[in-house]
């Protein structure tokens, strides 16, 4: 009753690249939603930003993912690449830490794809909504900007 009064914050992309469905993911955790439904960009920068206004809630030691709570409730997990967890951080530079708040556009991590691209089987950054909601990826297969909004919609 309460959650109606509040406005839901706007999500943006966190990467320049193109958009996909999570289904499309080189990954079948991901792919099939194990963790949660979502979206993945194949990336064009290496600098994560941070798509809402909230605070980050983990930095992996790998710093390949980060969790983050957004100010009105959404729990995301950005996941760099698929199998990045074995590259022991190599590549990887996060620029923030665990509890800190932050805001939408602040950078999170900077990630050198060129480094890491022929150790891993997919670059694509996957973003994951894991408190049970759905995920529309409203131009799939489409260039997005970073920042850009209207890129998904999340119920």
């Amino acid at each position: 009753m309460f959650k109606s009064l509040f406005k839901k914050s706007t999500f943006v992309s966190p990467v320049t690249g193109t958009i996909k469905n999570i289904k499309d993911v080189a990954d079948e955790s991901f792919a099939q939603k194990m963790l949660g439904d979502g979206f993945a960009i194949k990336p064009e920068s290496n600098q994560i930003k941070s798509p809402v206004n909230g605070e980050v809630a983990f930095v992996f030691d790998t710093k390949h993912a980060i969790g983050l709570k957004s100010s009105d409730g959404l729990e995301i997990l950005i996941h760099v690449g698929v199998d990045t967890v074995n590259l022991k951080g190599e590549g990887f530079s996060a620029h923030v830490k665990n509890n800190q708040k932050i805001k939408q556009g602040d950078l999170l991590l900077t990630v050198d794809f060129d480094e890491i691209q022929s150790k891993v089987p997919s670059i694509d950054v996957i973003v994951v909504f894991s408190n049970g909601e759905t995920c529309t990826v409203h131009k799939p297969g489409q260039p997005v900007t970073e920042l850009e909004k209207d890129i998904i919609t999340v119920k």
